[in-house]
């Protein structure tokens, strides 16, 4: 299945996502760089914001976020309605985010994974679809916030 993929990172994972920039396009998937384009210091909300809105405009099927932890990106990105932000670190975690939590964006911290860990999670959360039944529920419930 090619995904049209939204993939942004601030300065400390600026390399890991050329990585995997050119491991997704070798896959097939179209990828949208959302920045950023060196490793010089940048404020990783900037970037993330680009990436959630793509994938809330539905320009991008799904996001890739990449920081030093990958918290800052998870909290920025899931600012936006519609967009469901996973921090994994695991490639079952991965897997899990899609199943349980129809995670759109999955964000990656680059201090914490190496590459070759970075394509297992991230082939295994492209892989995995949401599982649905309960857990559907759960999801509409995340789009009442606000409102109940």
């Amino acid at each position: 299945m090619d995904v049209r993929i939204a993939l942004g990172a601030d300065h400390r994972g600026f390399a890991l996502k050329e990585e995997l920039k050119a491991w997704l396009a070798a896959r097939g998937h179209e990828v949208i760089d959302c920045g950023t384009d060196s490793a010089e210091r940048v404020d990783y909300p900037d970037h993330a914001f680009k990436v959630a809105g793509a994938v809330q405009a539905r320009k991008a099927e799904r996001g890739i976020l990449i920081c030093s932890t990958g918290i800052g990106m998870s909290i920025a990105a899931n600012r936006f309605p519609k967009v469901r932000a996973a921090l994994c670190s695991s490639a079952l975690l991965a897997r899990l985010s899609r199943e349980h939590n129809d995670a759109n964006v999955l964000c990656l911290g680059a201090d914490f994974v190496s590459g070759a860990e970075a394509r297992r999670i991230v082939g295994a959360w492209l892989k995995a679809g949401f599982a649905g039944g309960r857990h559907a529920q759960r999801i509409r419930k995340l789009g009442l916030v606000g409102r109940v």
